[in-house]
């Protein structure tokens, strides 16, 4: 691959440039996935991470790149090696992890597969950043301290930033929008169950819409 660490950490980093939340978004059914997709890029909403936790994720994820040209596509879940390949030979422009091991990063990197790795204590942001991650995704945030954990973080590690995804909502993701080494947050709200149930493609794009307020 062409791509260096710093390429790939240009193009992670770049997700955060299109808007303050990137929607965590779990499908059941495949019908449903174009649709959803249109919505929340009508609201300006278009970076997608589609996780993998159910059967039809990687067809859905199929069918909103061949039909929602627009969209930015990355799978969220990618807990392996055989999960990344799997995720970059279907296409996808970026992938995000729930935890950090040097495994799954050494092959992202190897394979120019852009991953947002999650982690939780200080000690996996410092395996992360062994490996040259620097752009990281605090999960489960609202759990393990949220805000507050971010700013403990901001001087130990002046030089990472993160996306905080787990327990925010759209009243609590002003608090994390606001702080200095936050460039977006991850937010499932985007995608209530109730709305994807009744396929409400109104409503979604109207909570995507509301997204764009959220950082001052």
């Amino acid at each position: 691959m062409t791509d260096t660490t710093a390429d790939l950490h240009a193009r992670t980093l770049a997700l955060a440039s299109h808007g303050p939340v990137i929607p965590v978004i779990v499908l059941d059914r495949l019908t449903d996935a174009v649709p959803l997709a249109r919505a929340l890029v009508a609201g300006g909403v278009k970076v997608l991470e589609v996780t993998l936790r159910t059967p039809v994720a990687m067809d859905a994820m199929r069918a909103i790149m061949a039909e929602v040209p627009e969209a930015i596509v990355g799978a969220g879940t990618v807990r392996s090696v055989e999960d990344a390949r799997a995720v970059q030979a279907l296409g996808c422009q970026f992938a995000v992890s729930p935890g950090y091991t040097s495994e799954i990063g050494r092959v992202c990197r190897d394979i120019g597969l852009p991953l947002l790795p999650g982690v939780s204590t200080a000690s996996e942001v410092m395996m992360a950043n062994a490996d040259g991650y620097r752009f990281l995704k605090l999960f489960p945030a609202s759990a393990v301290g949220g805000a507050n954990l971010l700013k403990a973080f901001a001087s130990p590690f002046h030089d990472v930033v993160f996306c905080p995804t787990g327990g925010i909502s759209y009243e609590t993701a002003p608090q994390y929008l606001s702080l200095p080494n936050v460039k977006v947050c991850g937010g499932s709200w985007l995608t209530p169950v109730d709305a994807l149930k009744a396929g409400d493609w109104a409503r979604i794009t109207e909570l995507a819409r509301q997204t764009h307020s959220l950082r001052a």
